[in-house]
């Protein structure tokens, strides 16, 4: 007897060249259209049938929006540039390693090679529940199964949960965070450029979202000043596996020294709440302090202030300061002790 299999939903597919087609598309599809970059995420969704667009919009023909090239204000990555491309590309690693680090660490180098940049910083929350079609807030319900008695939440939020405790997977977000990037966003007014911090977004915001992306909106480009090109780095990743998996917990800094303190800092985590996080208050306060272990366990204790823990992952306290330390002092520590 045969075993039959389910398939994914049947969709209309477009592959626009340009991104004036792209945009024509998206115009005249609206909330039937899927955007398809590097296809990690879209492929789970629609082979496990949760999402059902009738309409997919393949961009992998559009060649204005691959590629790494210097613009005036530094330099500017399109947004279907592969994750492999931004590793290995030597202006990248030379002045920007902070993301390099951060992109070599998604997930194995064959997913590296397929997926995109774009698409790593907007991609959807991991939470299993929700991936699973389970009927809570972030997919149109009324509960979250997570944060229930019951719930697994072992890698779930400590900050800023308002209903919804999914949080953001990006390995790539931080870094750029730290590197004040901005992203170049063409929506149906046009082009528009924000901070990277703006570009996410928490469930106090829409709940069903993590991004500011909304029908007919499209990311193009991903621009990245100068201002902190070869600044002192750090970057740390803690996940279960060694390979392919999402953060428990990520943390990206950019440093100006003079001599050994602090002139300035920008310092960001992710997977400690729905977006990633700028973590100003702690930037404010060691400005002008020797760059040392003092200052970085300082700068811990605050960082984890108001931090709520669930269930199943208390550890993610001791983690945040531990890795918030780290990335001031530049010290390897052993990153779960409490």
């Amino acid at each position: 007897m045969a075993v039959i299999r389910d398939v994914m939903p049947a969709f209309q597919l477009y592959q626009p060249t340009s991104v004036v087609d792209a945009e024509k598309l998206l115009q005249q599809h609206g909330e039937e259209a899927w955007v398809l970059a590097g296809g990690m995420d879209s492929f789970d969704w629609l082979k496990d049938r949760i999402k059902k667009p009738r309409v997919v919009i393949e961009l992998s023909g559009v060649e204005e929006l691959k590629g790494i090239r210097a613009i005036a204000e530094g330099v500017e990555i399109g947004a279907m540039t592969t994750l492999t491309n931004v590793v290995q590309h030597p202006v990248i690693r030379q002045k920007y390693g902070v993301l390099a680090q951060a992109a070599e660490l998604v997930a194995s180098p064959q997913i590296r090679n397929q997926g995109t940049i774009g698409g790593n910083v907007s991609q959807d929350a991991r939470c299993w529940y929700y991936r699973a079609g389970w009927p809570c807030y972030r997919a149109g319900g009324n509960i979250c199964y997570a944060d229930t008695p019951v719930g697994r939440n072992r890698e779930h939020a400590i900050l800023q949960a308002e209903r919804c405790v999914a949080v953001n997977p990006s390995d790539t977000a931080p870094a750029f965070i730290a590197l004040d990037a901005k992203f170049v966003v063409l929506t149906p007014k046009g082009q528009e450029v924000m901070d990277a911090e703006e570009y996410f977004i928490g469930p106090d915001v829409d709940i069903t979202r993590m991004n500011i992306l909304r029908p007919g909106y499209l990311l193009t480009a991903i621009r990245i000043p100068s201002t902190w090109a070869n600044a002192q780095f750090y970057f740390e990743k803690v996940r279960d596996r060694n390979v392919w998996d999402f953060p428990l917990m990520n943390v990206a800094s950019a440093m100006k020294l003079s001599g050994g303190t602090i002139q300035d800092i920008r310092i960001a985590v992710n997977a400690v709440a729905a977006r990633p996080l700028r973590l100003k208050t702690v930037e404010d306060s060691v400005r002008g302090k020797p760059r040392d272990g003092a200052t970085g366990e300082a700068a811990g204790k605050l960082a984890i202030q108001g931090a709520v823990p669930l269930q199943f992952n208390a550890y993610k306290i001791p983690l945040m300061r531990n890795l918030v330390k780290r990335s001031i002092s530049g010290v390897q520590e052993a990153a779960w002790a409490s």
